[in-house]
């Protein structure tokens, strides 16, 4: 096969890996703000669960029918990842309870320089002036889309700061694991999974108790309720999977640049089924400036220069180790 060939097979793949993530990403939004806002099913962390456990079965069913090869992933390292992961999630739900909506906003932003800073530090990352510049649009986009009321308390800072530096380490150690352990999407999966299916549906139901003061228990399910969570699950299946595969392909700061096209594509369907949304004109101008900066991340990332490793990543086992050890340490 020639050079241009590989060059525009990879291509697609990469494309299709990024439409996968999108559409899934979206329609789980949209699924479960309808099984939250309409239904009132307000327990996150519990549902977050429960897509873990239905994709926990799908792992389950293709290893048994030998569409996954066995691999092998340390003890150790499994649970750093479902303990960067399971931060994550709740740091988001509390960070999202206790801070004004403009101040969530402006902290999912500040991910992408923090997944920037562990590239360079973990990974000799270098990063060209284009490709600084265009992520600076993307935020600066992303911010006059979303950014509306700002206020902050102590609490609601340090839920952010745990969201954020745990969200970033999660996706850096998808990539992280995928690279060190030769390990597929799917076997990624079929290791992390069922530990944050169990971890999540044993807390989760204490903490949205904590969060909302209901009980999962005591919701009136019915079957529309019923159908919009198994739908959520379904999809949530494609979603994980996807991301892990974005992720894998990728890295972890490509992954939160080009994945804003979501927040993006939420805000106009979020108006169009909802008409709740407020799609006035500095929001219509944020989404072109955003779109108009993931262009350019992408050209410019994709140059020879734009984003390149100055050294091997042999060291950045080591590396990692230290940060992560830090960053637990903060979490105690």
């Amino acid at each position: 096969m020639s050079s241009s060939s590989k060059t525009d097979k990879k291509a697609a793949v990469d494309a299709a890996a990024w439409m996968f993530n999108v559409v899934t990403s979206v329609v789980i939004i949209l699924v479960n703000k309808a099984l939250m806002a309409t239904y009132g099913f307000s327990f996150a962390t519990t549902l977050t669960g429960m897509h873990f456990a239905t994709t926990t079965l799908l792992t389950l069913a293709l290893r048994w029918m030998k569409y996954i090869q066995p691999s092998h992933l340390p003890v150790s390292e499994l649970l750093k990842f479902v303990l960067f992961a399971n931060f994550s999630i709740v740091g988001m739900n509390v960070s999202l309870m206790w801070n004004s909506v403009g101040f969530y906003q402006i902290a999912k932003l500040t991910m992408i320089p923090v997944s920037c800073f562990l590239e360079v530090v973990l990974d000799n990352m270098r990063y060209s002036r284009d490709t600084k510049l265009s992520i600076g649009v993307v935020l600066l986009g992303v911010g006059v889309c979303t950014v509306t009321d700002v206020s902050v308390n102590t609490k609601g800072f340090l839920a952010a700061v745990v969201a954020v530096w745990s969200t970033a380490l999660q996706q850096y150690y998808v990539h992280y694991l995928q690279r060190r352990y030769s390990l597929n999407s799917f076997n990624l999966l079929g290791h992390t999974a069922p530990a944050q299916a169990g971890s999540l549906l044993l807390v989760g139901p204490f903490l949205d108790y904590w969060l909302t003061t209901k009980r999962v228990d005591a919701y009136p399910y019915s079957l529309t309720s019923v159908l919009f969570i198994v739908l959520s699950c379904t999809i949530a299946i494609g979603t994980n999977l996807s991301q892990f595969i974005c992720i894998g392909r990728f890295t972890a700061v490509s992954f939160q640049v080009l994945g804003h096209m979501k927040t993006i594509l939420v805000l106009i369907l979020g108006f169009v089924f909802f008409g709740k949304d407020d799609l006035n004109f500095h929001v219509i101008v944020g989404m072109i400036i955003a779109v108009a900066g993931m262009i350019w991340y992408g050209n410019a990332s994709s140059k020879p220069g734009g984003k390149e490793r100055r050294s091997s990543p042999a060291n950045s086992s080591t590396k990692f180790q230290k940060l992560e050890t830090a960053d637990a340490d903060e979490k105690v």
